[in-house]
């Protein structure tokens, strides 16, 4: 793994799953609230990449001629 990908993990993933895990311990409806949370991370990223993707393809807004 380079660095980056090392930073990414500690600064961003560990975090959000602690944060999941406390989120679904303190959930008293068996940890659907965090399921919810997780759902709404997974739509949010698969849009964000879709975008960029869209994006840097030059598929995004056409330019006039």
């Amino acid at each position: 793994m380079t660095p980056a990908s090392l930073i990414f993990w500690a600064i961003f993933v560990l975090p959000l799953i602690a944060f999941l895990v406390w989120v679904m311990r303190q959930d008293k409806r068996k940890g659907k609230l965090g399921l919810i949370v997780l759902a709404i991370i997974v739509v949010g990223v698969i849009v964000y990449m879709y975008w960029n993707h869209m994006f840097q393809a030059g598929g995004g807004t056409p330019t006039p001629q």
